[in-house]
């Protein structure tokens, strides 16, 4: 496993090692002595979640606020996707900033998301499975978002904007000019 850092403080991309051979691959998609090792961040994750979506689904970008925030690790299992991520710490050196990077089952990238991040994905296959690690468990009182097209963060999600499939929530989010006043 290697750890690579992103231009974002504190989030990073895991890159297994994968072994191949006639048969297939096989890869450690979790090590917890080894995540500790490389990243020097010990978590406990208590909730595992999936979801499966089709060309063009965007989901995000979603957080949980207060003591319910989540960190968390999320890949591609199959299908490709542009994950994103956005710093919304107002202590962190890269507060507003975002972040992009395509996971999938042939790089098997994993990203590692702190606390304190709104998180989104498209789909870019046609269909793709997708896997979150969570260190706190889902509390609907406190779920939050951010518009997925907000001006103010400019993220180029690859994709054609009219060819989304994005849920109701989602549309309704505010932007985060009106969350960090």
């Amino acid at each position: 496993m290697k750890v690579e850092e992103t231009p974002l403080k504190d989030c990073f991309i895991i890159k297994p090692d994968i072994f191949r051979d006639k048969r297939g691959l096989f890869l450690e998609s979790y090590h917890k002595k080894k995540f500790i090792e490389l990243t020097g961040i010990e978590k406990e994750f208590v909730q595992d979640n999936q979801s499966i979506s089709n060309k063009g689904v965007l989901r995000g970008l979603h957080y949980q606020t207060g003591e319910f925030g989540q960190t968390k690790l999320v890949r591609a299992i199959y299908g490709r996707v542009l994950d994103v991520v956005v710093d919304l710490r107002p202590e962190s050196p890269t507060f507003k900033k975002s972040f992009k990077v395509i996971l999938d089952h042939e790089n098997l990238y994993q990203l590692y998301i702190p606390k304190g991040f709104g998180h989104g994905f498209v789909t870019l296959s046609e269909t793709s499975v997708f896997a979150y690690k969570c260190d706190e468990y889902y509390y609907p009182g406190s779920e939050a978002g951010i518009i997925y097209n907000d001006p103010d963060l400019s993220i180029d999600w690859e994709f054609p904007e009219e060819e989304m499939i994005i849920s109701d929530k989602d549309l309704k989010q505010p932007r985060l000019k009106e969350i960090f006043k």
